[in-house]
């Protein structure tokens, strides 16, 4: 089995970065260290492009409360319709479907994926949140091959979010419902194993991966791992190290070409200002993040800042001419260093483009 992250190592310097390149943290200070964030002024961005949230949460009530802890899966319903979520046969039905689905049999493929709860579920929770919340803008999606294809992203923002918005815009705009490769602590974590295993993500694991894409389907890596996600606010976009090339090695042995995809927008939404790796080795975690909202706010601390998100879908680098060479040390490091030269070379385009971290 191949794992497609190394979690054990620090961050190497990168070879690929050169120092002419562009400033993508603000303006560099004289000692060459990074500038330190500017969590006020991000906070109060956040706060003004989040009026519609706090508007709608002040109209939640007591009563609403107490009912919805009555009956969770109707308060859940509920909660999303008020929050703009359109349920595909109304919200009676769906709350009918998930208590079904809660209590019954129902039909999944090998790896767990339901897709009639993706449909009508999922998709429509995760739609307000691509569309309204992260308004998000996706480009490139006509470099999507249209065969099975190993798509690679940056990872950040302390919980993978960045994976669930790609599944939907992905779904939404190309039609093609990527399946995600997932690290071992989502599938040891009660009720998110049961979620990710329903709405399509497997192990992050050459086995699951080469049966998907003998199946025709698109799968989503995230080599970063928790290096990418944990990373500090003050590192943000600076691509850490891509693990051992398993996911080269796993589309040459397949014949697929490998997709860069680029995501800007996910390393503000929950800005990490501290690990606290004392606290994280009491749960067994591999960080405890502090942000400026959690754990201060408690339980709204994980409401993500509504930083506006930019997706690029790079071209294709094909593979089928390596057949054999899967194991072979120089193509994996070539290929590898190629595809994260790619990314975090379009993630400098992207930053360049965008306005602001929130509008």
């Amino acid at each position: 089995m191949t794992d497609f992250h190394d979690s054990g190592h620090q961050p190497e310097p990168d070879p690929m970065m050169s120092s002419d390149e562009p400033s993508f943290t603000g303006s560099a200070q004289a000692n060459g260290q990074p500038p330190m964030p500017d969590v006020a002024g991000l906070l109060v961005e956040a706060l003004q492009s989040a009026g519609a949230l706090l508007d709608n949460l002040r109209q939640v009530s007591a009563d609403d409360l107490r009912g919805w802890l009555d009956d969770p899966i109707d308060g859940l319903v509920r909660l999303g319709e008020r929050f703009g979520v359109d349920w595909q046969d109304g919200a009676e039905a769906t709350i009918e479907f998930a208590r079904n689905r809660w209590l019954g049999d129902y039909a999944v493929d090998e790896f767990g994926f339901d897709p009639e709860y993706a449909e009508r579920v999922y998709l429509p929770m995760m739609r307000p949140i691509v569309r309204q919340w992260f308004r998000v803008q996706a480009s490139g999606l006509h470099r999507l091959p249209e065969g099975p294809a190993l798509l690679v992203s940056n990872h950040a923002g302390a919980l993978p979010l960045d994976s669930l918005v790609l599944q939907t815009v992905l779904h939404d705009e190309a039609d093609r419902y990527i399946r995600p490769l997932a690290a071992d602590l989502v599938f040891r974590t009660p009720f998110v194993a049961d979620f990710a295993r329903r709405t399509g993500s497997t192990y992050a694991c050459q086995e699951d991966a080469l049966r998907l894409l003998s199946q025709g389907h698109l799968v989503a890596a995230f080599p970063e791992g928790f290096k990418g996600l944990g990373k500090l606010y003050a590192e943000r976009y600076r691509l850490q190290r891509f693990g051992r090339g398993g996911f080269v090695s796993t589309a040459v042995k397949a014949g697929v070409p490998i997709v860069p995809v680029s995501v800007v927008g996910s390393e503000e939404i929950y800005p990490m200002l501290s690990q606290v790796p004392a606290i994280a080795r009491m749960f067994d975690l591999p960080y405890f993040p502090v942000t400026p909202t959690f754990p201060w706010l408690g339980a709204l601390g994980f409401i993500p800042l509504p930083s506006k998100w930019s997706i690029r879908i790079g071209d294709p680098i094909p593979t089928d001419q390596l057949s054999g060479q899967e194991e072979d040390p120089a193509t994996v490091l070539r290929l590898t260093d190629q595809v994260r030269h790619t990314i975090q070379r379009t993630l400098h385009e992207l930053l360049e483009e965008r306005r602001s971290v929130f509008w």
